[in-house]
C-alpha cells in the first residue's frame, strides 16, 4: 500500500539529486515533466498538454489547464502561497469536480517564521544603524543610539493571518513573554493565542507594538493594509510584511513612514518584485526590505519533494494529508 501507479505532473524547477528523488518516489508512476518550469507563483502560467493524461499534479500547474484535465484528481502546490488558486470560480471548480489542493506550507513555514523573528529582533536592537556606525563610547551619538535599543520581551504582537508560519513565530516569541494576538477571518479555537476576526481588528490593532502581515493574496486581502488601518496603528509601531505584495497599499506605507504614523516597515514582499531602485520605499530610512527570501534555505528543494512525497503515499493509502488548502 502506498505505492503511487497513477501519473505525475510536475514543472518546479529542480537540481538533477532533486529531480532523481522525485522520479523514485513516483515510480513506477510515469513523471510528466513539461517544456516550461514554474519557479514561482506569483508569476503567469501558460497551457501545458502534459496535465490531460495526468491524476496528480506537483507545482504550479496552470489554472485553465486545470480545468480542461479530465483526470486530475489533487494538486500539490509547490509553495505556502496558493494565490492562482485562491479564488471563488476555481474553488467551486474544485469542489464541483471532487479536486483536491494542497500546499506546502510546512516545508516553509520554520524559515519564514525565523525571517520575521529576526527582522523584529533587528528591529528592537537598532542593527541597521548600528551595522553603520564606526562611533566610540566617547561620542555622544553613541549614548542616542544606545538609548534608542528596545528589549523585544513583553511587546505586544498582532499578526495577521494563522497558519503554519504564524505558529512557529509564535513558538519562538514565548520565551520573551509577549502579548499575541492574531487576526484570523474563521478562528477555529485550536490557535492557542487569543484570535479575533477583521471586523474586530481595530481593537487590538492600536496596542500592537509589532503587526505582522502573514495575509495570503486573494479578493479579499488585496490592498488590505490601506491608509485607514496605517492611521490606526500606534507611531511606535513597527511593519512587517511576509505575506504577498498586493495586501499592501505601498503608497499608503509610503506616507506612513514620510509622517512616522508608523516607526518602522520591514519587508520581504512587494509589488512588483523586485521593487523599482528609484521608488519611494528604498529612499525611507526607516524601510528595509528584503529581496523575498524569507521561505529560503539549505535544502530547501530536497525538503519540498520529500514533503510531496509523503503526501504522495498518504495520498495512496487513502490518509488525510498534510497543508489542506481546497480537501475537493
Amino acid at each position: 500500500m502506498g505505492v503511487n501507479t497513477e501519473p505525475v505532473f510536475s514543472d518546479v524547477p529542480l537540481g538533477d539529486c532533486e529531480l532523481d528523488l522525485l522520479k523514485s518516489g513516483v515510480e513506477p508512476g510515469e513523471l510528466i515533466r513539461p517544456m516550461r518550469l514554474t519557479a514561482s507563483p506569483l508569476v503567469n502560467t501558460i497551457a501545458d498538454d502534459g496535465l490531460k493524461k495526468a491524476v496528480i499534479a506537483f507545482g504550479q500547474p496552470d489554472v485553465a489547464s486545470v480545468m480542461t484535465s479530465p483526470l486530475l484528481r489533487w494538486i500539490h502546490v509547490s509553495s505556502a502561497g496558493c494565490t492562482r488558486y485562491d479564488t471563488p470560480e476555481f474553488r467551486q471548480f474544485a469542489k464541483k469536480r471532487g479536486l483536491r489542493v494542497t500546499n506546502s506550507s510546512t516545508v516553509y513555514a520554520q524559515a519564514c517564521a525565523e525571517h520575521v523573528f529576526s527582522m523584529m529582533l533587528a528591529n528592537q536592537r537598532k542593527l541597521p544603524l548600528a551595522l553603520q556606525s564606526a562611533m566610540g563610547s566617547d561620542d555622544p551619538k553613541w549614548s542616542e543610539l544606545r538609548s534608542k535599543c528596545q528589549l523585544l520581551t513583553g511587546q505586544k504582537v498582532l499578526i495577521f493571518g494563522f497558519g503554519a508560519i504564524a505558529g512557529r513565530l509564535v513558538e519562538m516569541l514565548r520565551p520573551f513573554r509577549c502579548g499575541i494576538t492574531a487576526v484570523r477571518r474563521s478562528p477555529k479555537g485550536d490557535e492557542g493565542i487569543p484570535v479575533v476576526t477583521v471586523a474586530d481588528c481595530s481593537t487590538v490593532l492600536k496596542d500592537a507594538d509589532h503587526v505582522i502581515n502573514l495575509l495570503p493574496e486573494n479578493s479579499e486581502s488585496t490592498g488590505f493594509f490601506n491608509s485607514s488601518r496605517f492611521a490606526g496603528m500606534k507611531p511606535q509601531a513597527a511593519f512587517y510584511n511576509i505575506g504577498r505584495g498586493r495586501t499592501v497599499d505601498q503608497a499608503a506605507l509610503v506616507a506612513a513612514l514620510e509622517t512616522e504614523r508608523v516607526a518602522a516597515a520591514w519587508l520581504d514582499v512587494t509589488e512588483p518584485e523586485p521593487l523599482e531602485s528609484d521608488h519611494p520605499l528604498r529612499k525611507l530610512s526607516n524601510c528595509y526590505i528584503t529581496p523575498h527570501i524569507a521561505g529560503g534555505y539549505q535544502g530547501e528543494l530536497e525538503e519540498l519533494v520529500r514533503h510531496f512525497l509523503e503526501n504522495l503515499r498518504k495520498f495512496n493509502r487513502g490518509e488525510a494529508l498534510m497543508d489542506p488548502f481546497i480537501e475537493g
